[in-house]
Parts: C-alpha cells; sequence; structure tokens
C-alpha cells in the first residue's frame, strides 16, 4: 500500500470549509477510484492557523496516476480547496506503508 501525504494551512473558517470540500466532494470521487484503500484528513491547530494533512492510501502507483495523472508528486488542489486555504504544498510525499495495525 502506498500513502500519498499533503499539507496545508487555513484559517478555523477555512479549514471547515475544507472539511467539507473534503467530505462531500473528494471522498465520494476517491471512493470511485480503483485502488483507492481509505484517507485520513488531519488538523492541527497553530497560532492563528490550522495545519491540514490529508494522507490518502492507494494500493499502488498506478492507482496513483489514474488518480492524480503522470506527474504523480504534484498535488491535485481543485478550485474550492484553494479558495478554503491560505497555503498549500504543491507536490506531494509518497511513502510505502510497512506495516498497517488499523482494522
Amino acid at each position: 500500500m502506498i500513502a500519498r501525504v499533503w499539507g496545508a494551512i487555513a484559517t478555523e473558517k477555512g479549514a471547515d470549509a475544507y472539511r467539507s470540500h473534503f467530505e462531500g466532494e473528494v471522498l465520494p470521487s476517491l471512493r470511485r477510484l480503483n485502488g483507492h484503500r481509505g484517507a485520513y484528513l488531519m488538523e492541527r491547530d497553530t497560532e492563528g492557523a490550522v495545519e491540514i494533512e490529508v494522507v490518502t492510501l492507494w494500493e499502488s502507483m498506478a492507482a496513483i496516476r489514474a488518480f492524480a495523472g503522470q506527474d504523480v508528486d504534484t498535488a491535485v488542489v481543485e478550485p474550492a480547496a484553494r479558495e478554503a486555504l491560505t497555503g498549500f504544498d504543491d507536490t506531494v510525499t509518497h511513502f510505502t506503508v510497512v506495516l498497517d495495525t488499523v482494522n
């Protein structure tokens, strides 16, 4: 399994808007893709901002290519997400999951 990790920054209101977008638009789209195995949306409050980390789980790099295109290291950030965020990473990081204890 491959974990695709991406980060962003938002205001509190923006983080709420991003969460709503992620739940209502992103997750349903991801669930329709072959090879998608799940996702985590994580937040951490900092001084005046909310840090956001998104981890999506994939069966293979081929499954990621079906989602992201040939340039798998470029983040896929939809217009609605861009509006909600004050900043975000342009790239993602991929990790091979070597141990999974989540049931």
